[in-house]
């Protein structure tokens, strides 16, 4: 007699976390992850050869419920209730690549979609009071652009601490794009920053003996430098208590408190002082206009215009978005930047024109802010375990996400840097401008340069 071997038992069908939720990934991303998804409970779902997002807490999915998007998957990041299992950078630019190839596009969720997203919260028991928030976030208030809310904003990115920018930055201490000329051995993010600063020394056709006032100076780097270099009495302006005591120590240390005076005043209080009227010959803002807004970009660059003298010239360098993309998005204005604003770069141009300055020069450095915020993240991560003592693991986070996000927003094209070189013509219309641009890259003096 014949007889059937038994069959196996069916082999069941996973019910971990991770298949729980994964329908509602897809419902909310518009099409199956571009991740594989680990879940607090060791489940898996996804594609295997993906990078690995690790939701290590239940805490995740109630910050994700509490504030859905960008701003609750960065703070779950930022206390480490999802981290990836490669570079940052790595797996974000991996996802981002997936999913502009599966063209998923993610949909506007339902109030359906809200309500199941809460009830398989329940069932998985993350559901619960609301995180708190991280000690990084800002928390302003009163009226935006005010003095005192600007001086907050301000503050709160750039009063970080001296120790933590120093750790961070180069020598020059020049928090701002660098101008990268070459791609020898041994050329860095230093070198990057020289040349930047020597670029804008010349485009701003400083000499000896001439007055310019640098607005939102930061730590110095150009105030410095044109003081040093080129014999310029520099007037620097910051809003950051910070700043302006790095600032008078640096000249006090290199001898040049006969040629700068820095000022720890608001921009807006320049225009009340009698002698900053068409005193100078040239003005500076280095990736200070992101913070003025929109409403008050008019009268910041009325201020541009009435400081300098006829056929004086302004130089700003200034981030944009283009004319569809985000500016920072809600996880650098809550965590870096908060109430600033970015402009398609051509209505920055109109502005400055409708000021009555002339516009002579726009260049464009969005591919050198690449290499000049992967050069900070490099450092970060080579001394993480020094940021960390020196600001905690959260903050050190915050960082480690900005500058991974900043990166691939200029990769992208996302968002832009410019510089923009204008200059107050006279009543006649002369504006005493070099012919060409030679002038700025072909120095007068090669013996002069490095």
């Amino acid at each position: 007699m014949t007889t059937t071997a038994p069959k196996p038992p069916a082999r069941r069908t996973p019910t971990g976390a991770a298949q729980r939720v994964e329908p509602l990934i897809e419902r909310f991303l518009g099409g199956p992850p571009p991740v594989r998804v680990r879940m607090w409970d060791g489940s898996e779902t996804g594609p295997g050869d993906a990078p690995t997002v690790h939701v290590r807490t239940r805490r995740a999915l109630r910050r994700l419920l509490w504030e859905p998007g960008e701003l609750g998957l960065a703070e779950a990041y930022i206390t480490g209730d999802i981290d990836l299992d490669t570079d940052l950078g790595d797996g974000l630019r991996a996802m981002r690549r997936a999913a502009r190839d599966r063209g998923l596009t993610a949909p506007a969720p339902a109030l359906a979609d809200r309500l199941r997203a809460a009830g398989l919260a329940l069932r998985l028991g993350a559901v619960g009071p609301r995180p708190p928030v991280p000690a990084a976030r800002a928390g302003l208030r009163g009226t935006l652009h005010s003095k005192a809310r600007d001086r907050a904003a301000i503050s709160h990115h750039y009063d970080l601490s001296n120790a933590f920018y120093t750790l961070l930055l180069d020598e020059t201490m020049a928090y701002s794009c660098g101008y990268w000329t070459s791609d020898a051995p041994g050329y860095g993010a230093a070198d990057a920053q020289r040349d930047k600063l020597e670029l804008i020394c010349r485009k701003l056709g400083l000499r000896p003996g001439a007055r310019l006032l640098d607005i939102g100076c930061g730590w110095g780097s150009l105030t410095l430098y044109a003081a040093e270099r080129h014999g310029v009495r520099v007037t620097a302006v910051t809003l950051a208590a910070e700043q302006a005591a790095y600032v008078r120590e640096q000249v006090t240390a290199r001898g040049l408190d006969d040629l700068v005076e820095v000022r720890h005043i608001d921009y807006r209080d320049i225009a009340g002082r009698p002698d900053s009227r068409g005193a100078y010959d040239a003005v500076s803002t280095i990736e200070m206009g992101e913070h003025v807004g929109d409403a008050e970009y008019p009268a910041f660059t009325a201020i541009l215009h009435d400081a300098l003298r006829p056929k004086g010239r302004a130089l700003v360098q200034q981030m944009s978005r283009g004319t569809t993309a985000p500016g920072g998005g809600a996880f650098i204005e809550s965590y870096i930047a908060p109430d600033m604003h970015m402009r398609p770069l051509g209505e920055t141009v109109a502005l400055l024109e409708g000021a009555g300055l002339e516009v002579r020069d726009v260049e464009s450095l969005r591919e050198h802010y690449v290499w000049t915020v992967e050069a900070w993240r490099h450092t970060l991560e080579e001394r993480w375990a020094e940021f960390v003592a020196l600001v905690g693991e959260e903050t050190a986070r915050v960082w480690r996400l900005y500058l991974v996000g900043g990166a691939l927003a200029f990769e992208e094209r996302r968002m832009g840097v410019d510089q923009i070189l204008s200059v107050r013509p006279d009543p006649v219309g002369s504006a005493a401008m070099p012919a060409t641009r030679r002038a700025w890259h072909v120095p007068a003096d090669p013996g002069a340069d490095r």
